[in-house]
């Protein structure tokens, strides 16, 4: 079982960022008047134009579990952070407790936020609640049934998205905890993993009906650490990405880690504006919506595209069984996925996307099986209409 994010831990001071004994961080510089150092540095969100998502949704009333190396209560997550449970030795009850780093940097890039206007870490969704689940003690040993006890625990306590930024192998009890929370109407999203320690997409990202998540660098190529593959669904940021760590402190990391809990906040998003939109339909708008990089079409390295956390909160998106009918025909003979699930949470408008999809669910055998057969909007495409 291998972590996917590689955190260095640093501190805040005023304005300056002190490097700790984890690594430099690199020269200490200020940050723009009135802008907060650790919110400047968090890249990705002007990159996902997070600002103009969270005027749609912010993921009010979704629970989110984070099974991981549990999380410390930073005051940038006090308010959305749950009490969970701790499945490892040192049973510390709640899973509040992490000497690692990892959960805690992956729970702020979910659900941080921050101490004020534009200060402190923020995540994808900020109103979003936090479901703690210790699995291991750090970020390099961790016992594969844990992991599959912590996810049917988070089923039991009816999480709508389950966020897993770990790596390992195939496993009989982790499949059939994956097929649980599937079944429960639960989005999962894990980690395709990173180079050099995973060859090849790995568990459980590579289970069907997984939303597996590639990384990819500040100019949208392919993160160099990324594995991808032809189970990759879609990329997010995942280089030099800033978030909260351990004693109220904050770090700054690389890895699919980071792209898994940042498509896990944008199926937050998603589920808060289309609260009755099932598990699959939320997939479908995450990949319909995603802006396509690479060769036309899917691609094993960026899957269906970067995220497009607006697009997935607006577009019309044609749901499954018409992918053959355009989003925009005057002729359409179904709903689009926004109509479907009934009155959306965040008001507003739809948009137009180029995109037709289809994401398919087949039991076979007692286990749900994703079908994927999508098309996505090309980068140079212009971004979604939003009607008013």
């Amino acid at each position: 079982m291998d972590f996917l994010t590689h955190v260095s831990t640093i501190t805040l001071a005023a304005t300056i960022l002190a490097p700790s004994t984890a690594g430099m961080i690199g020269p200490a510089r200020t940050a723009p008047v009135g802008v907060d150092r650790i919110r400047s540095d968090q890249w990705h969100l002007a990159y996902l134009r997070t600002a103009k998502a969270h005027t749609i949704s912010q993921g009010a009333g979704v629970m989110v579990a984070v099974p991981d190396t549990g999380i410390d209560p930073h005051p940038d997550l006090a308010d959305n952070l749950l009490p969970g449970i701790d499945i490892t030795s040192e049973n510390s009850e709640n899973g509040q407790r992490d000497k690692d780093g990892h959960g805690t940097t992956v729970a702020g890039l979910i659900a941080a936020h921050g101490q004020a206007t534009s200060k402190g870490a923020l995540g994808i969704a900020p109103k979003a609640k936090i479901l703690p689940i210790r699995v291991n003690l750090d970020n390099r040993h961790v016992d594969v049934d844990d992991l599959a006890s912590g996810i049917n625990y988070a089923v039991g306590r009816g999480v709508q998205v389950i966020s897993i930024s770990m790596a390992t192998g195939p496993s009989i009890k982790l499949q059939q905890a994956i097929e649980s929370a599937i079944r429960a109407n639960i989005v999962v999203v894990a980690g395709s993993g990173n180079h050099p320690q995973e060859a090849t997409v790995a568990f459980p990202a590579a289970y069907p009906g997984v939303i597996a998540v590639g990384g990819i660098n500040r100019s949208g190529g392919i993160a160099p650490i990324s594995v991808t593959g032809p189970e990759v669904d879609v990329v997010a940021p995942a280089e030099e990405i800033y978030s909260t760590s351990t004693g109220g402190n904050y770090s700054r990391s690389n890895g699919t880690s980071d792209a898994t809990a940042i498509v896990a906040g944008a199926a937050a998003l998603v589920r808060a504006r289309y609260p009755y939109l099932p598990a699959d339909e939320v997939a479908h708008r995450l990949t319909a919506t995603a802006i396509d990089k690479g060769p036309p079409g899917r691609d094993d390295q960026y899957g269906y595209g970067v995220i497009d956390l607006v697009a997935a909160l607006t577009a019309d998106v044609p749901p499954r069984g018409f992918e053959s009918v355009p989003a925009t025909s005057p002729d359409a003979t179904g709903p689009t996925t926004a109509a479907a699930d009934g009155p959306s949470a965040g008001g507003g408008g739809a948009a137009t996307v180029r995109g037709l999809v289809t994401l398919g669910l087949l039991v076979a055998g007692g286990m749900a099986w994703a079908l994927v057969v999508r098309h996505r909007r090309r980068s140079d495409d212009p971004p979604p209409r939003v009607s008013r």
